[in-house]
């Protein structure tokens, strides 16, 4: 009998509609594979939101992803509401869906494809082996703490409670505990208050409940250095809402691209956020040239993490590597040529086809 899944898209602004397109297609194809069902439901959010209802997470959009087994996002963004001064901005309306939601950890993989080794301004040496998984810390810290805003002072607070901490260790010490056994812990325990209490209470919690996992820490300064320099050493990172904030940006540029990197948001239940990392690319938008895979690659994040569909998680991805091994490249990818490889550039539609022409081979 088939399963039947609800699923809130969220398109959004810039190329967030191309690729949530493509990736839409993408499950529609898979779904008889697996003998599959899904239920789309498309809302607003971001920009768009705000010029249809002033609002940029309208209550409509709230409660179909509140209802739904999990959320697929595009993005948020762009020039006609960049005004950080605004009282309304798009990103305000993601901020708020992942405190309504709960979703606490936000899971972003970064694997190095080896057809694409050549996208990176590093060294392929340097790359080899890249495979690690950032756990940022999504509803507390800076980003939530008291603030005020005015003309001659202004102040954000990093403020963490030890439940705070635990939960999203506890997420990344578990992913941990399925891939290699490291975690690493980032903070800035020799300067904020907030980072020493994020360190007692990573040392106890790991000490009493993950004690088969091998944990260091790392202060955030030290740490954007040994991403560079050494980053196939890394496993598991977590670090809290600013920390991480940068340093998956950071670690996604190992990839070459911000097109190919899938994320998860997640919180106690099975129901969550996946959405691209790339943002809103306003320059490129409506013209047909945006990379899918990153967007498709969270729905295979999305069948693996919410729906517990892991074969199919493993078809999208093995369909997404075949495309990539038979050279097929969007634009943003087309400076990735190794000497013996010859790529085709292709579009958006023509990626999303091109992939789901693999799945089920």
């Amino acid at each position: 009998m088939s399963k039947t899944y609800h699923i809130t898209l969220l398109p959004g602004d810039g190329i967030g509609p191309e690729v949530v397109a493509e990736t839409r297609k993408t499950l529609e194809t898979l779904a008889p594979l697996f003998d599959l069902t899904f239920d789309f439901s498309e809302q607003l959010i971001g920009g768009i939101a705000i010029d249809e209802t002033g609002s940029p997470l309208p209550e409509a959009t709230l409660q179909a992803c509140k209802q739904a087994d999990a959320v697929l996002l595009g993005a948020v963004g762009g020039p006609k509401w960049s005004d950080p001064a605004a009282a309304v901005r798009p990103e305000q309306g993601l901020l708020a869906i992942r405190k309504e939601l709960g979703l606490y950890a936000n899971l972003r993989p970064v694997k190095i494809f080896p057809q694409l080794i050549a996208a990176s301004s590093l060294r392929p040496d340097v790359l080899a082996g890249v495979d690690m998984l950032v756990v940022r810390e999504l509803t507390g810290g800076v980003y939530f703490g008291p603030r005020q805003e005015g003309e001659q002072e202004a102040y954000d607070t990093m403020l963490y409670t030890r439940p705070e901490i635990e939960r999203v260790v506890r997420v990344a010490a578990r992913a941990a505990r399925g891939r290699r056994g490291k975690l690493t812990s980032v903070d800035k325990a020799n300067v904020l208050a907030s980072s020493r209490l994020w360190r007692q209470t990573v040392v106890r919690l790991m000490a009493e409940e993950f004690p088969d996992v091998e944990l260091e820490h790392l202060l955030v300064d030290a740490t954007t250095m040994h991403l560079i320099r050494r980053p196939a050493d890394f496993d598991v990172i977590v670090s809290g809402n600013l920390f991480g904030d940068i340093l998956t940006d950071e670690a996604a540029m190992l990839a070459g691209s911000m097109g190919m990197l899938p994320s998860a948001s997640l919180g106690d239940g099975k129901a969550g956020l996946f959405e691209p990392i790339h943002g809103s690319a306003p320059d490129i938008a409506g013209q047909g040239i945006a990379n899918p895979l990153a967007t498709i690659l969270s729905a295979a994040m999305l069948l693996r993490h919410s729906l517990g569909e892991e074969d199919a998680a493993r078809a999208i991805e093995t369909a997404v590597e075949r495309a990539l091994d038979a050279g097929y490249r969007t634009p943003d990818l087309a400076n990735t040529t190794l000497p013996d490889q010859t790529i085709e550039v292709v579009g958006t539609q023509a990626m999303g086809e091109i992939v789901r022409s693999y799945l089920g081979d």
